[in-house]
């Protein structure tokens, strides 16, 4: 889908519908002589098609406005008062650009205009339909939002195989910490009971994992040992 055209930036950024404007005429002078980037493209593309982006007049710029897929640049009055008698054509964009000759109307110049230009001229629309937005339009809105829905999943994957790891860890480590423990205290019991039997020739007992029982077997040596 073709973009609209509704200015001269429009024109600039695409090759496929030819402008130009009347040869060695004001217009082409201005484009000639423009230091702004968007008029130098624009003359550089008119220059390298002078033999078909240049006419000669306005009529046949007309003509070729009519025919073919081609824009015509030229003053604005002549534009608004080209279109006034033709209906099929219309002006697009405002103005490129704008010189005071010093003229004060005092009403009758604006009177005079309306009658010649604007008499009998076309029927302005009452609605004018706004331009509807394309998909290159905002294209680059879904481009983004897409783009962080993407980033959000794998922030949250990450997140929860960091926290998932960080768990086993700990677990991990909390069950070896309890069995070094447990291992550490059985060895204590069967050393001190295992010492106090070959002293006093008292049957050794065997101590396991449960403390008290430890606590128990070394009340009654004491006892045995004080008979």
């Amino acid at each position: 889908m073709d973009a609209p055209i509704d200015s001269a930036d429009d024109l600039a950024k695409q090759t496929r519908i030819e402008y130009g404007a009347v040869r060695d005429g004001s217009t082409m002078t201005f484009f000639k002589k423009s230091k702004i980037s968007t008029y130098e493209k624009m003359w550089a593309f008119m220059s390298s098609r002078k033999n078909t982006a240049l006419v000669k007049n306005n009529k046949e710029g007309i003509t070729r406005v009519l025919t073919t897929d081609y824009a015509m640049l030229m003053e604005s009055t002549s534009i608004e008062y080209i279109s006034q008698r033709n209906c099929n054509l219309t002006q697009i964009g405002g103005l490129i650009d704008s010189k005071g000759y010093g003229l004060q109307e005092e009403g009758k110049l604006h009177m005079m205009k309306e009658k010649w230009w604007r008499g009998n001229g076309c029927p302005e629309e009452d609605n004018k339909e706004a331009n509807a937005l394309g998909v290159e339009n905002i294209g680059g809105i879904f481009i983004v939002l897409a783009a962080g829905l993407v980033l959000s999943v794998f922030v949250a994957i990450g997140e929860f195989i960091y926290k998932a790891r960080r768990n086993a860890d700990i677990e991990e480590c909390m069950s070896v910490s309890a069995l070094m423990d447990e291992l550490g205290l059985s060895l204590q019991c069967y050393k001190g009971t295992r010492r106090r039997s070959r002293a006093h020739s008292i049957p050794r007992s065997t101590c396991m994992f449960c403390q008290p029982q430890c606590s128990t077997s070394r009340e009654e040596t004491t006892r045995d040992s004080s008979i």
